[in-house]
């Protein structure tokens, strides 16, 4: 790319960006929120068309201006919101358009089995025949980059892959990268995770508001990257204030025995004013589940959910925000946000029922508030009126946080909470987390990003297959800690109700217990 230009109304979106990408290397491309990253990569696979500059492919200009275009060019773009339609199936998401055919009819035997070995490739465990609404976040991503691999592109451009996914997930996912590379495919890839950078690019162009201010070798300090993104030193990534809360002090949030069957079981916690409750866990350790029951936002069968001592009824999210509850969910595009709204009416969605009488909405005071959140959280846009859609990942992840700022919530669940979010904005996030906690309010905390769980939170719960594995105080929560609680099992329902006393071995007079201790002794 060369000298490329783009702008929408009242925004530089990018100013005069080269770039280039070589065969068979990991170009990685940082920057933060509203850098031109998204744009960039929106040029490349035929969303936008420049103002200004060309695209080169091979060496010769390209008209990039569909999503056909790029695919004849050979590129394939994984985005950081999905591009997938809920109500098909995983192979017929996967091949959408390019269906294979027999006798002019689709060949659904030979879409399912092309399907099913792109996401053996990907190492997830999916039926082609899964319909894409029943998927999780994390395993939408997989298809996502599946669907991407079936295209058998010569550039291949990552936008946040690896956001959602857990540690094993990532290391699958970088060695299908490696093998891409080694076979002469050029991978742009974004990420928010410095750590990552040394670990699988080659080179780092580094995006500042429009503008390409650095090239450099991908083994470059994570303090220098940040630098140069945000054009400042960031002392501590992870600046945890406590809110100086006791165990002597009433629990704000106290659930019970919380229980909906194929999901969870027996979920019980407190959260107290003043403090952040992580939640850890695998994904499809049932986190987000539980934390949307507690919401209302999903049936449960049993239990309670108390909030300041009284409780809750079940699925009612109007009692839960009448409680002082907000839910920061992990798909911001699909349950967080009215895309095609303005900003201002999306940070006032929960305050509007309270600024209507008479059935008319007070305009000029909602506006006002949202002026007033916006500015506090340096929410980069045009305009208080600018469509919430046209913002970066990081500034409409702000606006979802503003709403329940402008609403007074007494507890936040935030689910991903910086999911798609810079160094810089990440930690302003935490900077508004510990304004919270300092004000009494309370904070449960649902990430896949151990380190953040492990930095901002006061107490950990680590959830295995639908329960609470353990809980552990913030001076014992290391990552080793935490994965040895999240990677236990459940029992199965014949070791549930096996006796309690072992069979001894006629010969041995051993029972089975000890000969099992000595085989796992062996073993190690």
């Amino acid at each position: 790319m060369e000298g490329v230009r783009k702008t929408f109304p009242g925004v530089v979106a990018l100013d005069g960006v080269d770039f280039d990408l070589r065969a068979g290397e990991v170009h990685a491309l940082l920057g933060e929120n509203g850098a031109g990253k998204s744009t960039l990569v929106k040029l490349v696979s035929g969303a936008h068309r420049p103002d200004a500059g060309r695209v080169l492919v091979g060496g010769e200009p390209a008209r990039i201006h569909s999503a056909q275009d790029a695919e004849r060019h050979g590129i394939a773009t994984i985005y950081q919101e999905f591009n997938l339609v809920p109500d098909l199936s995983v192979a017929e998401n996967i091949f959408l358009g390019r269906q294979p055919r027999r006798l002019g009819l689709v060949d659904r035997k030979a879409m399912e089995r092309a399907a099913a070995g792109l996401l053996d490739r990907v190492g997830v465990d999916v039926s082609p025949r899964t319909r894409v609404r029943e998927l999780g976040i994390a395993r939408l991503q997989m298809v996502e980059i599946a669907k991407a691999l079936s295209l058998d592109a010569r550039v291949l451009i990552m936008d946040e892959p690896t956001a959602v996914l857990t540690a094993d997930e990532v290391d699958r996912l970088f060695g299908l990268v490696r093998t891409l590379r080694e076979s002469g495919v050029g991978v742009v890839f974004i990420t928010h995770h410095l750590e990552e950078i040394a670990a699988l690019a080659d080179r780092v162009t580094v995006l500042r508001d429009g503008r390409s201010v650095a090239r450099v070798p991908a083994d470059t300090p994570a303090d220098e990257l940040v630098r140069l993104m945000v054009g400042r030193s960031i002392e501590a990534q992870y600046p945890r204030e406590s809110g100086g809360t006791s165990r002597a002090t009433a629990p704000l949030l106290r659930v019970e025995g919380l229980t909906r069957g194929g999901s969870f079981q027996d979920i019980a916690f407190e959260v107290r004013p003043g403090e952040v409750v992580g939640l850890a866990g695998l994904v499809g350790a049932g986190r987000t589940e539980v934390v949307r029951a507690v919401f209302g936002a999903d049936p449960y069968d049993a239990g309670t959910v108390e909030m300041a001592g009284r409780p809750l009824p079940r699925h009612d999210v109007n009692a839960a925000l009448k409680a002082g509850i907000g839910l920061v969910p992990e798909d911001r595009k699909a349950q967080g946000l009215l895309p095609d709204a303005p900003v201002h009416e999306n940070l006032g969605l929960v305050t509007l029922g309270g600024a209507t009488r008479a059935g008319l909405v007070d305009r000029a005071g909602q506006r006002r508030a949202a002026a007033r959140i916006a500015e506090r959280l340096a929410v980069r846009m045009a305009s208080l009126d600018q469509p919430v859609r046209t913002l970066s990942g990081g500034n409409q992840q702000k606006v979802v946080i503003g709403k329940w700022l402008l609403a007074d919530a007494r507890l936040l669940i935030l689910d991903e909470p910086t999911r798609g979010i810079d160094v810089g904005a990440k930690v302003e996030i935490y900077q508004l987390i510990n304004e919270l906690t300092a004000a009494g309010r309370a904070v449960l905390m649902v990430s896949s990003d151990l380190p953040e769980v492990l930095g901002m939170s006061d107490r950990v719960l680590v959830m295995a297959q639908g329960r609470i594995a353990g809980e552990l105080a913030a001076a014992d929560a290391t990552q080793d800690a935490v994965m040895a609680l999240a990677v236990q099992t459940r029992p199965t329902e014949a070791e549930d109700k096996k006796p309690e006393k072992a069979a001894k071995d006629k010969k041995t007079g051993k029972t089975e217990k000890a000969e099992k201790g000595e085989e796992d002794s062996r073993g190690r």
